[in-house]
């Protein structure tokens, strides 16, 4: 993959890549708008106690799906970075739909269109993410992430993470304006 694997780095060069997630009943794909990064030191880091069974998937080599369940509600999807074993990730908190928009729809309910995908929970529900993808090589199916050709990694501005009560100030968290012409 030609995306930088450390953690600060990564969060803002995933803006503008695509995430498919290959389903029985079609393909669902969305291009990142936002992302937050989270170290092995930083407070609000599953990490940062050191591995458990939940967070595992979070030491695993760059490039992998680590998915968990945030507050026994909905999923959440972060690509693993930084050095194999070091618990690094980058969570995705935002798509604009590309493909599978109708199955999106149908997998979200009565959500509306303009928070189909926005926020990490909605987000995979609507794309059919859960538990049983982590751990998952972001290369193969049925989830990956696709680095366009020519793909340029844009560096926006940090700003604030969200909804963390720890290190809630560190500036990692990296959004980008929808492309001109895609859905909500």
């Amino acid at each position: 993959m030609n995306l930088p694997p450390d953690t600060l780095s990564l969060a803002p060069a995933l803006l503008g890549c695509t995430i498919r997630r290959d389903t029985p009943e079609g393909t669902i794909e969305g291009i990142i708008i936002e992302t937050e990064a989270y170290t092995h030191d930083d407070p609000a880091s599953h990490s940062f106690r050191g591995r458990t069974v939940r967070n595992s998937s979070m030491f695993l080599p760059p490039f992998y799906a680590y998915v968990y369940r945030s507050y026994g509600i909905h999923f959440c999807l972060n690509v693993t970075s930084g050095p194999e074993g070091t618990g690094e990730a980058v969570l995705i908190r935002a798509l604009i739909p590309t493909a599978g928009f109708d199955l999106m729809r149908r997998n979200r309910g009565d959500a509306p269109d303009a928070r189909l995908t926005q926020g990490p929970g909605n987000l995979c529900s609507a794309m059919a993410i859960d538990g049983s993808l982590d751990g998952q090589d972001l290369a193969n199916r049925p989830l990956r992430l696709l680095v366009p050709p020519g793909h340029v990694p844009q560096a926006p501005p940090g700003t604030p993470r969200i909804g963390v009560t720890k290190a809630g100030e560190k500036l990692w968290r990296f959004r980008t304006a929808a492309p001109q012409g895609s859905r909500p």
